[in-house]
This record gives structure tokens, sequence and C-alpha cells, in this order.
């Protein structure tokens, strides 16, 4: 039978264990380490985005934009197609061991993709490099670092809440500093990257 019924599992057998077929197990990975992955996957593709989308603007590289009849297809969209590709992946197929990881990591590439050109899709059109993209990006990666690497507790007790408030006061600090800091920055370096986008092709 492939239920199995952990009130009564040997006393020999992980918890971190699950059927993969009858008769074989194979290591269940942890979400930390899936999360470890896709945040990795999220950063770097994120970067080479930005980098290469400046380079292609500035025409220090050939254009490789991909245009079908005309229109530019944005990365947004091979990010949707990913997203979907993979969560039907992860939902039929319920992968485990490596299959596992390369899906957690192809997650973070999509996540990517999709969320570099938020504020394009959220306001259905305006500058590739619009505020609100940055802070969706922060935002998700700052998810994806908690599920990375903060403890789970099992018990919260009354040493946790005081961490948890010291916490979110940090949060919200940081928060705050994120903020000014990426208004200054917006006012010094935004008028020349919209300049640079509007001389560009699109």
């Amino acid at each position: 039978m492939l239920f199995i019924d952990h009130c009564a599992r040997p006393a020999n057998q992980s918890s971190d264990m699950t059927p993969e077929h009858p008769g074989h197990t194979v290591p269940r990975l942890t979400t930390h380490k899936l999360a470890r992955l896709a945040l990795l996957g999220f950063l770097l593709t994120f970067l080479l985005a930005r980098t290469f989308v400046l380079l292609i603007m500035a025409r220090e590289v050939p254009n490789m934009y991909f245009f079908l009849h005309g229109t530019h297809v944005h990365h947004l969209n091979y990010g949707i197609f990913l997203l979907a590709a993979v969560c039907g992946y992860s939902v039929f197929a319920r992968p485990v061991g490596r299959p596992a990881e390369f899906a957690a990591l192809v997650y973070g590439i999509a996540m990517a993709l999709t969320f570099d050109e938020f504020g394009m899709w959220l306001h259905l059109g305006g500058s590739y490099w619009q505020r609100t993209s940055v802070d969706a990006v922060i935002i998700i990666a700052a998810v994806f670092g908690l599920f990375a690497f903060a403890r789970s507790i099992k018990r919260f007790e009354s040493r946790h809440r005081w961490a948890f408030a010291v916490l979110l006061v940090a949060l919200v600090g940081f928060g705050w500093v994120v903020g000014l800091a990426g208004t200054r920055l917006g006012a010094m370096v935004g008028p020349k990257l919209y300049e640079l986008e509007a001389a560009s092709s699109p």
C-alpha cells in the first residue's frame, strides 16, 4: 500500500523518508533546502536579467530581444510559461530528491523572470526601471530567505514573543531604510536610465 500510517511507523524509520514506489524510499528534502535553491536561482536570474538589459540598452552587446511579428516579447512571458510548467510538474509528478531540487531552482528562475518586470504587468506598461519591480523583488527575496534560513518554532513561548517583536521592529526599520535609499538612488540614476531606455529599441 502506498498509504503509510504515521502512528504505525517503525521506530527505525526516519520521518524524513517518503515512499517513491512500493518497497523503496528516498530522502525527503526539507523546505529550508528547497527554499535556498529557489533563492539562489531567483537572485542570480534577477541580477543577470538586469545586467543584460542594461548592456543591450547601452548597445554594449547585440540586441537579444525576441520579437514576434514586430511585438517585443518581454522576459516576464518566459517566466509565466516556466512557472506554469514547473508548478504543473510539481503538482502532478510530485518530485523528490534531485528532481525536487531541480524544480526548486527552476521555480526561483521563473519567479525572477516574472517579477523582474512586475511594475510593467501591474501597470500594463511603463518603464522597465520603475521602482515597483525592484520593491517586489526585494519582498520575494525576503520571503524566500525566511523559508530558507528561519528555524521552525514548535512551541511559541514568551521568549519567542519578545524575539518576534524585536524582529518586527528590525524589519520595519530595514524597510524604511531600503525605501529611503531607493528613493535617493532613483533620483540620482533614474533620469539617466530612462534616457537610455528611450534611446534604445523597445
